[in-house]
């Protein structure tokens, strides 16, 4: 799934750590990542988040897209921090998930994130019989 993320690969993502419904995704907020405020983006969070997402809940080598997500903001960001997101299965019942992502620049917390996802139809690799 990695090689086929041009997103992420474009926004300098790298992911440091995937498992069974979990996954760690960082990235460094860059100079064209600041908005108006010259604060990190928002949504550029939300989308490190999001990607920690899509990683935890496809571990499981089926396809699973998002059905939805919702995000707290707690803490600014700067350019030049490097921002952690976790992502780990809440629970998952038939094609349905849900998952809690903290993103954390350090030790602070500065944004919690909670998808939803849905199974859809296939595999990402044929698996050995």
């Amino acid at each position: 799934m990695w090689a086929s993320d041009r997103a992420s690969q474009a926004l300098g993502m790298a992911i440091t750590d995937v498992g069974p419904g979990t996954a760690t995704v960082e990235m460094t907020v860059r100079d064209d990542m600041v908005n108006g405020q010259a604060i990190g983006h928002g949504g550029l969070t939300f989308t490190l988040a999001d990607s920690a997402f899509a990683f935890a809940c496809n571990s499981y080598n089926r396809r699973v897209v998002a059905a939805g997500a919702d995000i707290r903001f707690l803490a600014p960001t700067r350019e030049g921090d490097r921002l952690v997101a976790d992502a780990v299965e809440r629970s998952r019942e038939g094609r349905d998930g849900v998952y809690d992502v903290t993103v954390r620049c350090g030790d602070t917390v500065v944004a919690e994130f909670v998808g939803r996802s849905k199974e859809i139809r296939g595999t990402h690799f044929e698996e050995a019989p």
